[in-house]
């Protein structure tokens, strides 16, 4: 009797276990890679206002990041349910006051980047909204758009892609159509439109087979700080 009283307690516990292990991996999937409602809704931050300091993103007055987004640094893709909007871009440092807002209506499936872009000091902060998904690439190729947010790009941006012109006089707060190139290797050079100057250089940039990228300028060509020019990529899909 005491053997199967035994025996009882100890099922009693594998259950358990393993009953807290499966809601914890469900837990940890809703805020991964996991897709809350089922909507695959992915969203991506990218804070390129070098005045503009920590924010978080709020949507129907909820913070959805559970990092603030800094000047410069990406935090990847994370999923939300179309339901959330509208959103909030709101102030860390001055207890959560709303800089920016949009009521932009999210498409279930789809992959979105918000670029916070301009300055706080000359009222020229905004905001950009792309739609990152795309038809795939043929066989042996991949996808690269542009994006130019770079304030001080007044006369637009050319990027070339080891040495043959990809995109010509990307305007600020614009960007391109998505280009195919074959798979491979790429030197990524951006000038100023009609210049031979180079003003950021990304050397080894991979284009793998059947991906999107975006590449994006941000900073001022005018400045040699941490506001400078740079650039950077990322994938899309």
């Amino acid at each position: 009797m005491l053997v199967n009283k035994r025996k009882i307690v100890i099922w009693f516990f594998a259950l358990s276990g393993i009953g807290l292990f499966v809601s914890c991996l469900m837990s940890c999937g809703k805020s991964g890679n996991a897709s809350p409602k089922g909507l695959n809704i992915q969203y991506h931050v990218l804070n390129l206002s070098p005045d503009m300091n920590p924010v978080g993103l709020y949507m129907d007055n909820k913070q959805v990041n559970l990092s603030p987004y800094i000047y410069g640094v990406d935090q990847g893709y994370f999923y939300v349910p179309s339901t959330d909007t509208p959103y909030q871009i709101r102030s860390i440092q001055y207890n959560g006051t709303t800089l920016l807002h949009s009521d932009a209506v999210l498409t279930s499936g789809a992959k979105y980047t918000l670029y916070i872009v301009g300055a706080i000091a000359d009222r020229s902060d905004t905001a950009l909204l792309t739609v990152d998904t795309g038809a795939a690439p043929a066989l042996g190729r991949g996808k690269l758009r542009f994006l130019d947010a770079s304030p001080t790009a007044t006369g637009g941006l050319d990027v070339y892609a080891n040495g043959t012109l990809a995109f010509k006089n990307v305007a600020y707060k614009k960007y391109s159509d998505y280009l195919e190139l074959p798979i491979g290797n790429y030197d990524l050079q951006i000038n100023a439109t009609g210049s031979s100057s180079v003003l950021k250089d990304l050397p080894g940039v991979t284009i793998q087979d059947g991906r999107l990228y975006t590449l994006y300028a941000y900073g001022y060509t005018t400045r040699a700080d941490t506001a400078g020019f740079s650039a950077a990529t990322f994938v899309n899909k």
